[in-house]
């Protein structure tokens, strides 16, 4: 349902006020074709309201030869930015950039912000931010369960539909969304409140058995039907099923890239304003599905690339699966149990 600009502005007073913004900083707004106007519009307001200067930036659209899909996450690495110097020292000299275009994934927004820059991305429509407005109570959760994944050497994720696989960390840094961006080279996304990492590379092996009602994203379809991928040494190596496992090793299939079935990031949705219907309810071009990524109690785990974590492969296919009702163990001890949070009262 739409919301009025009061509320949006409302929502953005709030991000900017936990992102700590002052007055006389510089905002670049980052824009393209697909950027919502309400969004934007709103965002400027309240940048100027702290009495920051507000710049916008508007690029082309890229990779509308070479995707499969309108999701900006269907091919990702090169964006607009991509050799265009004039545009990246320009958000390398802003003090906060607003991405209201997607940048994920880019050699760019790398260099961006280990120059000390920090970059918010905000795509999903109005109603899906203003819902999920990110408090500081979002980031000390987020903070909370990072600190334990921190300490943990083997994550091990199983269900009922068969899933068994493991995972070993602590060569990769803690991706930590909790909505905002409160400290210099941060990157973060609105609306968020998930953990992920990566696994040691190499080490992903096992079982992973997608069930009804389990989430593929970019295609932002709930499966009907079982899907299994046997991990081994890092990779995807089979994947097994009917019509939906097949649809799903073609379309990585025509990327040509091996890299393509590499395991990526793997975490937990921690986001209680998150639901897992809401996907369902929007067409698949408005909203890129920041609520099954998010939704308390997930498993999320991915496919491609992992440059974003200081790793060196940046192939163009990046695949995020949600599940549910999986265990998820930490050193043997559950951090998530069928689904739900341990210690969560829902």
């Amino acid at each position: 349902m739409p919301v009025s600009d009061f509320e949006l502005l409302g929502a953005w007073r709030q991000v900017l006020d936990l992102c700590g913004l002052q007055r006389g900083q510089s905002v670049a707004l980052l824009t393209s074709s697909s950027t919502n106007e309400q969004t934007l519009r709103c965002a400027i307001l309240a940048v100027q309201e702290r009495g920051a200067i507000a710049n916008r930036l508007d690029l082309q659209p890229s990779n509308g030869s070479v995707s499969l899909s309108r999701d900006p996450l269907a091919f990702v690495g090169t964006t607009p930015l991509t050799e265009n110097r004039a545009a990246v020292e320009m958000l390398k000299a802003s003090d906060l950039v607003l991405d209201l275009m997607t940048l994920l994934f880019s050699a760019e927004q790398h260099e961006i912000l280990k120059a000390g820059g920090r970059i918010l991305l905000a795509v999903e429509p109005p109603d899906i931010l203003v819902r999920m407005t990110p408090t500081l109570q979002d980031r000390e959760k987020v903070l909370a369960a990072s600190a334990v994944l921190r300490a943990a050497r083997t994550m091990t994720v199983s269900s009922e539909a068969g899933t068994d696989a493991t995972f070993a960390l602590g060569d990769y840094p803690i991706l930590e969304e909790y909505g905002f961006v409160d400290k210099p080279g941060r990157w973060d996304h609105w609306p968020s409140g998930f953990l992920a990492t990566w696994a040691n590379e190499g080490t992903a092996e096992g079982r992973i058995v997608l069930a009804p009602g389990d989430i593929l994203l970019p295609q932002k379809s709930y499966v009907t039907a079982a899907i299994t991928c046997h991990l081994e040494k890092g990779y995807v190596k089979a994947i097994e099923g009917g019509f939906e496992a097949d649809h799903l090793r073609d379309y990585m299939e025509s990327f040509n890239d091996p890299e393509v079935f590499a395991v990526s990031h793997i975490g937990w949705g921690l986001q209680e304003r998150a639901h897992w219907s809401v996907m369902g309810f929007y067409d698949r071009e408005a909203s890129i599905g920041m609520d099954p990524r998010a939704c308390a109690g997930n498993f999320l785990w991915s496919t491609g690339p992992n440059n974003e974590a200081g790793g060196k492969r940046e192939t163009a296919c990046h695949i995020d699966i949600p599940m549910r009702n999986c265990t998820v163990m930490l050193d043997g001890k559950a951090v998530v149990q069928n689904g739900k949070l341990i210690g969560d009262k829902a």
